[in-house]
């Protein structure tokens, strides 16, 4: 069984590409309809690219500092 998807899976903006690579939805085949696996996906990849701003902003705060 694959692991959970994390906010830890995005490093860097290289990564952000591979978003359909590192969103897996393990509960494919449990699911009612493919929609809603696909909405699924697209709130984890929101989520992800969503952490990955804010660590950049902060990154840029303590920069500043």
């Amino acid at each position: 069984m694959t692991k959970r998807t994390s906010s830890d899976d995005i490093q860097d903006w290289d990564d952000v590409p591979d978003l359909n690579h590192i969103v897996n939805d393990k509960r494919a085949v449990k699911r009612a309809t493919p929609a809603k696996g696909r909405r699924r996906n697209r709130r984890y990849e929101n989520r992800l690219l969503n952490a990955q701003i804010d660590s950049q902003l902060t990154l840029e705060e303590r920069e500043e500092s």
